[in-house]
């Protein structure tokens, strides 16, 4: 249901946003495995070594230090939607704004937490103020000295732990003083102790429920990602109508038209550049006059109504699947640029450039500097996790067309999004057979991992400084979430076949549809068969390459 009139803005007051049931277009594995990554617990650093150009600010305390699912939704929100928000790279084979939410979802249920653990922070440590620091210190002093996890460490650690523990103790048996004091001394290292299992009561639960989102992720869209903090209540909910306003906008930038050639890089979002196969011959008439003058843009048209019909097939076979084809407009970036910039101005309608504007880069670039004019098809994959895309560009240059078809292919998402949660396990001597081990079931949530979370959970309602103080997590620019993590395709036999097997009917179609403008426009096409066929052979054992790499 929506409401308008207010400010000439319409406010939408639908239930929180769900995932859906089932893509469009299969998009479905990439998504659910960047999802997952909103619900994950253990240690942020856990990501540095997996995946490419994810940093770690270091804090001041490790005692703060967020967990994984912490820190990547957090990085997201700040990146995608929030203050931090710049130009991104669109994802192609995923849904950027279903990631979003489902990391706003993980931050809603953290921050139900957190309010939970404040009050018992505030009834259980705030009036045994110097107890709890002292505890805290304890594990602060713990979680600085076993960083290395040998053993002598963690006798170390356990010592420290032990020393309070038995000072706690020499209080509740002997206080120095009497009267109201030695009662407060008395429960003054206690009391937090109270609260501490309290807190694992608290903590425990929202794990679990995490966890079962985590899983769920992986194996199925079954948990929808509920947002109300999305949905305004009213008129005057600004904040939650600026974040509904920030997910339409994400879904508009995904919607552009216009993408980056981030030299060896390739397209960003589209991958690497793997195969070119050129076409370039005079134009002749055929029959001695003249022929009819025309332009690239009709020419690329043509492709382009060509291309569209890929998946229909004279023969009962499946063939490809419905591709999409679209025309784009092309800016080149370094390939180490920090950040791209779309085109603005009257030429373009939000995050898309406009038609007119398409037609004259296709008819007008030639060399130069400037925007350049594709034809892509792409097909998506594997749900989601293969992205093959092919470009055509068109130019003339005195009497010469030049016809280019290129292949792009974007594998799939990185491993380590793809890890089910498990239980905590440790290995053990047995008692009488100590030459052989066990394995013992740990608790879900460690006595450390309760004391960070309640440490952690009166500062989450101050991000900056509770970011100082245990640290972020940066994510690598110019940012895409799709193309960011892909691994390259080529090691899984069946994604390198179907990359290369799509090469053949996309230049035929290309091909097939250039002859047939130069023949309705009476140019000799002797020539134009004649590569084409010389290309068709060449195509038949392509093979990845690496054509942006130059060697001089």
């Amino acid at each position: 249901m929506s409401i308008s009139g207010y400010s000439g803005v319409e406010f939408d007051f639908s239930p929180g946003a769900q995932v859906p049931l089932t893509g469009s277009d299969g998009e479905t594995a990439a998504t659910q495995a960047l999802s997952s990554a909103a619900y994950r617990d253990g240690p942020m650093t856990a990501l540095i070594d997996k995946l490419t150009g994810v940093s770690v600010k270091a804090g001041r305390l490790s005692l703060f230090e967020p967990d994984l699912g912490e820190a990547f939704s957090h990085a997201l929100e700040k990146r995608m939607i929030g203050g931090g928000h710049k130009q991104m790279v669109q994802s192609f084979g995923m849904d950027p704004q279903t990631v979003v939410e489902h990391c706003l979802a993980a931050s809603r249920i953290r921050k139900q937490r957190d309010a939970r653990l404040t009050t018992v922070m505030v009834v259980c440590g705030l009036l045994f103020l110097p107890g709890v620091l002292l505890w805290l210190a304890a594990f602060q002093l713990r979680k600085t000295v076993t960083r290395k996890k040998s053993q002598w460490d963690g006798l170390l650690g356990g010592a420290v732990l032990a020393v309070v523990a038995g000072l706690a103790a020499l209080l509740a048996w002997h206080p120095p003083f009497s009267g109201v004091v030695a009662l407060y001394l008395r429960v003054l290292l206690l009391l937090p102790v109270a609260g501490w299992f309290i807190a694992k009561q608290i903590c425990e639960k929202t794990a679990l429920d995490l966890r079962n989102r985590w899983s769920s992720s992986l194996s199925g869209p079954n948990l929808g990602a509920k947002i109300p903090q999305a949905v305004p209540r009213n008129p005057t909910d600004k904040r939650a109508d600026a974040l509904r306003q920030s997910l339409v906008e994400l879904a508009r930038e995904q919607a552009s038209n216009v993408v980056f050639y981030a030299g060896p890089k390739g397209i960003l979002g589209m991958g690497p550049r793997w195969g070119v196969w050129q076409m370039a011959e005079q134009l002749v008439p055929a029959d001695g006059k003249d022929f009819n003058r025309f332009r690239p843009w009709d020419v690329a048209r043509h492709i382009h109504d060509k291309l569209r019909d890929l998946d229909r097939s004279q023969l009962h076979a499946p063939g490809f699947p419905r591709p999409a084809v679209r025309h784009w407009v092309v800016r080149a970036v370094g390939e180490n640029a920090g950040a791209v910039t779309r085109p603005t101005g009257d030429i373009v309608e939000g995050f898309t450039v406009k038609d007119y504007e398409i037609q004259r880069i296709c008819n007008e670039h030639g060399l130069g500097s400037g925007d350049r004019h594709y034809v892509g098809v792409q097909f998506t994959l594997w749900d989601g996790q293969l992205i093959i895309t092919m470009m055509t560009s068109v130019s003339i240059l005195a009497n010469t067309l030049r016809v280019e078809v290129s292949g792009y292919a974007l594998g799939p998402i990185n491993g380590a999004f793809l890890a089910k949660p498990s239980a905590p396990t440790k290995s053990v001597q047995k008692s009488v057979k100590f030459w052989e081990t066990r394995t013992v079931k740990l608790p879900l949530m460690s006595t450390t991992e309760v004391v960070r979370l309640a440490a952690r959970a009166p500062l989450t309602w101050f991000p900056k400084p509770l970011e100082h103080l245990g640290g972020s997590l940066s994510l690598p620019e110019p940012f895409g979430l799709r193309h960011a993590w892909a691994d390259k395709p080529w090691q899984h036999r069946f994604m390198t076949d179907d990359v290369t097997r799509t090469a053949t009917p996309v230049l035929h179609a290309v091909h097939a549809a250039t002859l047939a403008v130069l023949r309705d426009n009476g140019v000799d096409t002797t020539m134009f068969s004649s590569r084409a066929m010389s290309l068709s052979g060449a195509v038949q054992s392509a093979e990845p390459g690496t054509p942006d790499n130059y060697s001089a």
